[in-house]
């Protein structure tokens, strides 16, 4: 139990706790209370809670998570497996590997129990993951199954030779056919949980190029190629260009909504293509449009005609 001393009147609830207990991160301090476990005089608030004088600040800090990942049978949907490599076609939904309020069905414990003899291979509670998808984009990820598959996988992510394509419904007409986006991404110096597009020199550089595949009234269709792979890149880059990933909450606004009940984000890894660590040949790997994405489409469409013949029966009547 802490209290607030009268001199702190006035500080953000998050900030006073940071500097209170300074070995917790103001992240770790923010997901606490959002997660409930900090109370003042009782009552759960925000983060943002201006604190007074006399308050009684109660913080429950969870034992840190064990470094042991235990395996569960989850079924995956697995697009190929050899010797060196696992691709997985990841449903929108799963998270990748453990984390805040995340510690169990995640598609790390799901390949651990798949095949037993990934664990050791990268971090202990991240067996043989090479590159991550976040837990509402769904589609294609490669894991290493051995430390010398993940010695070249991770390689081959950091020259750029690993070809990563998506596909993606966001907000607005995006006028231009295609484009780069070559700007750095860093944490958001206003919200540590966000990742944001910063002054160069702040952060890391980040490239992602796209192209319009379809247009409808108030979205388009695009593919975009990552050369880099940061957090979060495309829906900060789409975000940060005023187009927004469709059902993107954090980056779009919640005043953004979309016509249909989407499971996730529009934001679908369509293609993955590496050097194979084993053969050494290169391959290339595809995953169809998911169901939740093709009737998002499908609706779009449907109302693009709709329009088109609302256009021309009004053309005619003139």
């Amino acid at each position: 139990m802490l209290d607030v001393d009268r001199a702190s009147a006035g500080t953000r609830l998050d900030r006073w706790l940071a500097a209170s207990v300074p070995e917790q991160s103001r992240a770790k301090i923010q997901a606490l209370i959002e997660a409930g476990r900090v109370r003042v005089d009782g009552a759960a608030v925000k983060a943002s809670h201006r604190v007074r004088g006399g308050e009684r600040v109660a913080i429950e800090i969870p034992p840190p998570a064990s470094e042991t990942l235990e395996p569960e049978p989850i079924a995956l949907t697995i697009v190929h497996e050899d010797a060196g490599v696992l691709v997985i076609d990841k449903p929108a939904g799963m998270v990748v590997h453990p984390g805040a309020g995340h510690a169990r069905g995640t598609l790390a414990a799901a390949v651990l129990a798949h095949a037993p003899g990934v664990a050791g291979v990268g971090g202990p509670r991240r067996p043989g993951i090479v590159h991550r998808l976040d837990k509402d984009t769904s589609g294609l990820l490669v894991l290493a199954k051995t430390p010398a598959a993940y010695e070249s996988l991770t390689a081959q992510l950091a020259v750029r030779t690993m070809r990563r394509v998506y596909l993606s419904i966001v907000h607005g007409r995006v006028a231009t056919t295609e484009g780069v986006v070559d700007k750095p991404i860093g944490r958001d110096p206003r919200d540590r949980r966000r990742m944001a597009v910063v002054p160069p020199g702040k952060g890391r550089r980040a490239v992602t190029r796209w192209r319009v595949l379809e247009r409808f009234p108030q979205f388009t269709l695009v593919e975009a190629r990552l050369e880099t792979g940061r957090t979060h890149q495309i829906r900060v880059h789409f975000a940060s260009l005023g187009h927004p990933v469709a059902g993107d909450t954090v980056y779009g606004g919640r005043r953004r909504t979309v016509p249909v009940p989407l499971g996730g984000l529009a934001l679908h890894a369509a293609a993955l293509g590496f050097v194979n660590p084993v053969t050494q040949e290169r391959v290339e790997y595809a995953s169809a449009t998911p169901v939740r994405i093709a009737q998002f489409l499908s609706h779009l469409r449907d109302q693009s005609s709709q329009q088109v013949r609302s256009q021309g029966h009004g053309a005619r009547r003139k």
